[in-house]
């Protein structure tokens, strides 16, 4: 298991100089968070694919900028407007494969009562298959306020499409959702491919690695005992850490402590 950062973690900085900070900082698998649609033109994706050379870096995965118009675009009624978003997905397919990179991140929708949970399952198949076009995976998130927050939806979209339900689990998410990260590992275990990780505290649900109270290494160490063989990506907001300098090294932190737990079982 890898553990790596996304660069989510230093938004608002540029996507470009976001992954730039993070390759300085010798940090060698990263999540890559899109934050405009001009990012996804060639020209954009081949400046971070020399960044990416330079620094020697594996991109997991990419998050599209469209999170916040998915509920809108593919979950509702009007199939043109599905039709257009799919091809948008598409294009986040091939730039994995320009990346080498292998997962797309999906919010997906919220509950607004117009898709029953199989229509959305099939909706979701759908987006899945335009992304894998280019050999892209669709990962369901389960992002607070949209319907996937709920262990129990989740659970029967992995019982409905089977191998087909490929998920990203997200423990501050789960920690706002009022769920133990642990029992969403337990209940859904193959089915999650990619994990956000970040610590937590009773006062503050998103901090850096070792800034809270959560058991970060055991959390890992189960994960794997449940079959988890995935990487972990540190994905934390700006009002988490002061400077980038503390960010980079509980990153480095948990790195190093995670191997030797590993050495030491």
């Amino acid at each position: 298991m890898k553990i790596g950062i996304s660069t989510a973690c230093l938004y608002p900085m540029l996507t470009e100089k976001a992954l730039e900070e993070v390759g300085k900082s010798g940090i060698k698998d990263v999540e890559i968070f899109f934050n405009s649609t001009g990012e996804l033109e060639k020209d954009f994706v081949s400046q971070l694919k020399t960044i990416k050379d330079n620094f020697g870096l594996n991109i997991t995965s990419v998050h599209p900028t469209f999170s916040l118009a998915e509920s809108f675009v593919f979950f509702s009624a009007y199939d043109r407007r599905k039709d257009e978003g799919l091809e948008v997905f598409k294009r986040y397919g091939e730039i994995t494969a320009e990346l080498g990179a292998k997962y797309v991140i999906l919010h997906g929708g919220k509950p607004n009562g117009i898709l029953s949970d199989r229509q959305y399952f099939d909706r979701f198949g759908e987006i899945a298959a335009a992304v894998k076009l280019n050999g892209g995976t669709l990962l369901q998130e389960n992002v607070v306020k949209f319907r996937a927050n709920d262990l129990g939806f989740l659970k029967k979209m992995c019982d409905y499409l089977g191998e087909g339900a490929d998920i990203c689990l997200d423990v501050k998410q789960s920690i706002r959702g009022g769920y133990s990260p642990f029992d969403a590992v337990k209940l859904l275990r193959g089915n999650i491919k990619h994990i956000h990780l970040s610590d937590n505290s009773p006062d503050k649900d998103c901090e850096i690695p070792f800034n809270g109270t959560f058991d970060m290494i055991g959390f890992l160490e189960y994960a794997e005992k449940c079959g988890y063989t995935g990487n972990c990506i540190v994905e934390v907001y700006r009002d988490a850490y002061n400077d980038y300098s503390d960010l980079f090294s509980s990153v480095e932190r948990l790195r190093k402590e995670y191997g030797n737990a590993e050495k030491i079982t």
